[in-house]
């Protein structure tokens, strides 16, 4: 039996998603340990291997088969576009992406006006405006601090993941629009789901079932 590669996003994803496994009996110690230097851990009985990756790595890695299944968020699904199965929503890590802005910035979502918008997703905020709303803007790619931009006039709107919406909140912004919800997602290798199908289903079945137990 070969082993099963699995990719797991760094921080609370990694750590849920360890959580959720070991309700059906896969655990992985070594994974665990914050002083451990190793890059990939190994369930000998299991035959399986996780590795820890960026949020954003992780559909790259199981594209390209690098690992056979991996878990994510859907935003970050959605902006990468990979080619990979979605199989499961795991339920945790649940949020909104939202068009966000000053309250007044509201109507300029209505009337068709060229407008500035700042996000880490250019590539969601794209598909957005222009398949969804029919609306042409220009989209500026920020990596930090997205709500400092209609602060400080670089765009009137930003999209966004919001969870509470305080951050918004402090900074007089509010949620405008909101594009989709968000959780944290399981994804498997295309090739792997057919070379692996008994074992990945029976992965997916158990998890489905500590879910509806939960």
């Amino acid at each position: 039996m070969r082993y099963l590669t699995i990719a797991l996003t760094k921080g609370r994803l990694a750590q849920k998603t360890l959580d959720m496994f070991e309700k059906i009996g896969i655990t992985c110690e070594e994974i665990r340990d914050k002083n451990s230097r190793k890059l990939i851990f190994v369930n000998e009985d299991l035959k399986l291997k996780f590795f820890l990756a960026k949020g954003p790595d992780v559909p790259t890695y199981v594209e390209y088969g690098a690992a056979d299944i991996g878990v994510t968020g859907k935003d970050t699904i959605m902006e990468e576009g990979r080619k990979l199965y979605e199989v499961m929503d795991l339920g945790f890590g649940a949020c909104r992406m939202c068009v966000c802005g000053p309250e007044e910035t509201g109507e300029l979502l209505h009337n068709n006006q060229l407008i500035r918008v700042a996000t880490k997703y250019p590539n969601i905020a794209k598909d957005y405006f222009y398949n969804k709303k029919h609306q042409t803007v220009e989209i500026i790619k920020l990596n930090g601090s997205i709500e400092l931009a209609p602060i400080v006039g670089l765009s009137e709107v930003i999209v966004d993941i919001v969870e509470t919406g305080s951050t918004l909140r402090e900074n007089g912004l509010k949620v405008l629009e909101e594009i989709c919800p968000l959780s944290a997602r399981m994804i498997v290798n295309q090739v792997s789901m057919k070379m692996e199908d008994e074992r990945i289903r029976g992965l997916i079945r158990s998890l489905r079932e500590t879910a509806d137990r939960s």
